[in-house]
């Protein structure tokens, strides 16, 4: 008797294992956030490219994600105050927000409301672009040997600090 129950216990714990975790929680459904895709005659797709950094403007409800080519992410960690060097690519994308229905008091990102993307040629030229609407279309282009205020806005943006 002590033999099977050494033996029955173990199973019974597992067969109550299985069963308990069978049926799906209801409460719990696992969405992907479609309705922050980007979609659009964009250049390149921005999310492929390496965080920098993110911020918040509580203002326009807004939330963006600034990402970088290598080049660009190396300069923006390391100390150097000298700015982003030749061959640097700046992309950035700025969502709406929406309340998360899974965390109480959280927001995530809604429908994209614009990409934008900085380049520095090997030149010291800058090029910058921008595109909103749904699907997103180009809305923006200027190049030049001076950045304008917005690219000097991202280009001012270093890496966020990560543990």
């Amino acid at each position: 008797m002590r033999v099977r129950m050494k033996l029955l216990a173990p199973g019974m714990v597992f067969l109550c294992s299985v069963l308990g975790c069978a049926k799906t929680n209801p409460r719990v459904v696992t969405t992907l956030n479609t309705g922050a895709m980007l979609n659009g005659a964009l250049p390149a797709n921005p999310i492929q490219g390496r965080v920098i950094t993110s911020w918040i403007d509580k203002n326009a409800g807004t939330m963006s994600t600034l990402y970088g080519n290598d080049v660009a992410v190396q300069y923006a960690r390391t100390g150097a105050q000298v700015g982003y060097p030749a061959g640097s690519a700046l992309s950035v994308v700025t969502w709406t927000q929406k309340e998360d229905p899974r965390w109480f008091g959280g927001n995530i990102p809604a429908a994209a409301k614009s990409v934008e993307y900085v380049t520095i040629a090997a030149d010291k030229h800058y090029t910058y672009q921008r595109y909103e609407g749904s699907p997103l279309k180009q809305v923006d282009q200027e190049a030049g040997v001076t950045p304008n205020d917005r690219e000097s806005y991202l280009l001012s943006q270093r890496a966020a600090v990560m543990p």
